[in-house]
C-alpha cells in the first residue's frame, strides 16, 4: 500500500534485533485491560480482546501476563482507570504526527507528550489538526513462508479488502476500518490464520526528508514517544532515504 507509514517499517525491523522490554509488555497489558473491561473477558464474543490477544502473544508476551491482564480488565483487583487519548503535531520539518495513549493521568500524559515536541524542534497541535491526514484502515498480517499468496489475494479481495502486499516475511491484507472484523473472520473460515489484526493510520501522502539533521529530530522524537509507558502507538507521515537513515546519530 502506497503512503504506509515509515516509522512501522523501522519498527518492524528494529524489534527483530531488539529485546522487548519490560515497558512494552506494560503497553499489551494495558491495552487487555481495557479490551476486557469493555467488551468482557471472552475474546470470541469480544474482537478488541481477541486481536490484542493475538497482538500481545505475537510479542512474547507471556500466558500468565496475558490471563492476569484479562482478569484485571473484568474487575479482579484492579481500580486502575485508563482512558484512549489522541495527541496530534508536527515534528521537525512539517511531518504530522498522531499519538494513540492509554493513561490514567491525562495531565501528566500531555506534559510529558508536549515536551518531546519542544524538545526535538516541533510543536504539539491541537486536536484534529494532522489527524484528517491519516486512513484509518484495518490490517491483517500472515508469514508468508505459512501462507499461499495468490489463494490469499482472491480470498481478500472476495471479501472486500482494500489491498494485499507482500514485504519481508510478511503478507498484510488492508481492510476499511469498518472491515476488519469480517474479513478476519471471513478469512479464517477460508482456513487462513492471521499473525495479528489490528487498526492503523495510514498517511494520505508521505513528506519527503532530506536533511540529516531533520531526520535525526523526527527519529529521536518517535523513539521517545514509543519509550513513553502511556503510549500505544505512534503514526507519522515522512519518509526517509535508507541512506540517510544509515548515517543518522540516533
Amino acid at each position: 500500500m502506497s503512503g504506509h507509514s515509515k516509522w512501522s517499517t523501522i519498527k518492524h525491523k528494529k524489534a527483530k534485533t531488539d529485546s522487548l522490554r519490560a515497558a512494552e509488555f506494560q503497553k499489551f497489558s494495558r491495552e487487555l485491560i481495557v479490551a476486557a473491561k469493555l467488551g468482557g473477558g471472552d475474546p470470541a464474543g469480544n474482537f478488541r480482546l481477541r486481536t490484542a490477544i493475538e497482538k500481545a502473544k505475537a510479542a512474547g508476551l507471556p500466558n500468565d501476563n496475558i490471563k492476569r491482564a484479562i482478569e484485571k480488565g473484568c474487575g479482579a483487583g484492579n481500580n486502575e482507570n485508563y482512558e484512549d487519548m489522541i495527541y496530534e503535531g508536527y515534528a521537525a520539518g512539517g511531518v504530522a504526527v498522531v499519538v494513540e495513549a492509554m493513561t490514567d493521568n491525562k495531565n501528566r500524559t500531555a506534559g510529558d507528550i508536549r515536551s518531546y515536541f519542544t524538545k526535538f524542534n516541533g510543536n504539539l497541535g491541537e486536536t484534529g489538526c494532522v489527524g484528517w491526514m491519516f486512513d484509518k484502515k484495518g490490517c491483517i498480517t500472515f508469514k508468508s513462508g505459512n501462507t499461499d499468496f495468490e489463494k490469499l489475494f482472491e480470498a481478500a479481495i472476495n471479501l472486500d479488502a482494500d489491498d494485499i502486499i507482500e514485504e519481508d516475511d510478511e503478507i498484510k491484507v488492508y481492510t476499511s476500518f469498518e472491515n476488519l472484523q469480517s474479513v478476519t473472520e471471513g478469512l479464517e473460515k477460508e482456513g487462513f490464520k492471521s499473525v495479528t489484526a489490528e487498526f492503523l493510520r495510514v498517511p494520505q501522502n508521505t513528506i519527503e526528508v532530506t536533511d540529516e539533521k531533520i531526520a535525526t529530530n523526527i527519529m529521536r522524537l518517535l523513539e521517545k514517544l514509543e519509550e513513553h509507558d502511556d503510549v500505544q502507538n505512534v503514526y507519522a507521515n515522512f519518509d526517509i532515504d535508507d541512506e540517510i537513515m544509515e548515517k543518522l546519530d540516533i
